[in-house]
């Protein structure tokens, strides 16, 4: 039993990988001698203890080695009390999933190590942990076994995971033959049901439909009010902010922030880093290849098309411009943006075919300059956050919100009114200035003749 409450504790983890080079992961073997051999789910460095290999700096001292390799952890150190439920949150390549993948005992730390205490259950990545020659069934009692839970234990839980994963007329189905859909919806199923002290989940909320995704929430909530330790690792503000108790931020590999309130911690994500707060982004040359529509330069612009200077005041003429170069000419391209505020709220989504097919831009091969009225007197004073998004129309994404699309930054201060009793900024996110209108109606006085004698 751990005397000090603590679930999770991590001291100076590292993880270093060799550009080109592919890491050799346990076999099933090792995985189930290891669930056998310790009821306590230790993660520890396989290097050596006295410090001769497991020491970071003697790593880092190879110029040759640092040129080739990235460090996708470095130094990260946090602990979580048994029953906290913690969002991670972070940028593409802060090193969020590499995490995970530590405490799952999926890949080794290079220096530094981790502690759990208690079984672990893990949702990492679509059908981590299924064997796709073995049946729904046959992999429930697989992943079960694996974190060292009995026969009896499973058979009791059985039933319930089948019925939320919706897959009773294929369980015993190769799960190679499986949907998308039917494989991660099992997936997420025998993760959460499973009897674990831990939970590790890596963007589950990211795949399947908004009804299945509806259903993962309330799982995680029924979870987490059980008193289970989570690590909650997604892109989704509104599910951190509503599932989790606190939050550890990461950026290139190292905490930034870990505690505090989640509000607070997801608008330091949002707008804290000066590297990330650009109004302007740029392709560096080889970024988002693809066949069809190449983005070049997203920006917010003025009246002219030149990049607004921050902060925008509200009453300000604000475009949203994409240059790309068009490769390939498909009717399914649809090019846009997503603008969302400091909380991480989506406010609302915008493409070029939005309106009806008459008056949709002309877009021809070569290069090709896209523009988007914002309305004047619209969005609040604040921070808002902007993803140019695109793909072809139910086909597939070329740049998806909320993973790999890029993305600027846009303040708004000033300019909220004309009038004397509107100077500050109001509560909420949008700040029109609406039109009103009154009518009056003449009364009428009746008055009464006094009768006649």
């Amino acid at each position: 039993m751990n005397s000090d409450n603590t679930a999770i504790r991590c001291n100076a983890l590292s993880k270093r990988y060799r550009i080109g080079e592919q890491e050799r992961y346990k076999a099933l073997r090792d995985v189930l001698t290891d669930a056998a051999a310790s009821p306590f789910r230790r993660v520890r460095s396989a290097f050596s203890r006295n410090g001769s290999v497991n020491d970071r700096s003697s790593v880092q001292n190879s110029n040759v080695e640092t040129r080739n390799s990235i460090w996708a952890l470095d130094d990260v150190s946090f602990e979580v009390k048994q029953g906290e439920v913690i969002g991670i949150i972070g940028r593409n390549g802060a090193g969020k999933s590499t995490l995970l993948k530590i405490l799952s005992r999926i890949t080794k730390p290079t220096s530094g190590h981790a502690e759990i205490h208690g079984r672990v259950g893990s949702l990492l990545e679509v059908g981590t942990g299924f064997h796709p020659e073995l049946t729904g069934r046959e992999n429930i009692y697989l992943n079960a076994a694996i974190i060292g839970m009995r026969k009896a234990e499973v058979e009791r839980k059985f039933d319930e995971i089948v019925a939320f994963a919706e897959v009773e007329k294929f369980i015993d189905t190769p799960v190679k033959r499986y949907s998308s859909g039917m494989y991660v919806r099992l997936a997420f199923a025998v993760a959460a049901h499973m009897e674990t002290e831990v939970l590790l989940v890596d963007e589950v909320l990211a795949v399947g439909d908004a009804q299945f995704q509806k259903k993962c929430l309330a799982k995680m909530g029924s979870v987490a009010s059980e008193g289970r330790t989570v690590l909650f690792v997604s892109h989704n503000m509104n599910a951190i902010e509503e599932l989790c108790q606190s939050a550890l931020l990461l950026a290139r590999g190292r905490v930034v922030h870990f505690g505090g309130s989640v509000r607070s911690m997801i608008e330091q994500y949002l707008f804290s880093d000066s590297e990330f707060e650009s109004n302007e982004w740029k392709n560096k040359g080889g970024e988002f290849e693809n066949r069809w529509f190449k983005p070049l330069r997203f920006f917010v612009s003025d009246k002219n098309g030149d990049p607004h200077q921050m902060p925008v005041r509200n009453d300000s003429e604000m475009w949203v411009q994409i240059e790309a170069d068009v490769r390939q000419l498909d009717s399914a391209l649809t090019v846009g943006y997503a603008i969302y505020s400091a909380q991480g709220h989506l406010l609302y989504w915008s493409y070029q075919t939005d309106q009806s097919t008459d008056v949709w831009p002309d877009i021809q091969k070569g290069t090709c300059i896209l523009r988007s009225k914002i309305p004047q007197h619209f969005l609040n004073e604040g921070k808002y956050q902007i993803e140019l998004i695109g793909g072809l129309h139910f086909r597939e994404w070329l740049f998806e919100p909320g993973k790999n699309a890029p993305t600027i930054f846009m303040t708004i201060h000033g300019g909220l009114s004309r009038s004397p009793l509107w100077m500050t900024k109001r509560p909420g996110i949008l700040a029109p200035v609406l039109e009103w209108q009154s009518e009056h109606e003449t009364s009428y006085s009746v008055i009464e003749e006094p009768p006649q004698n």
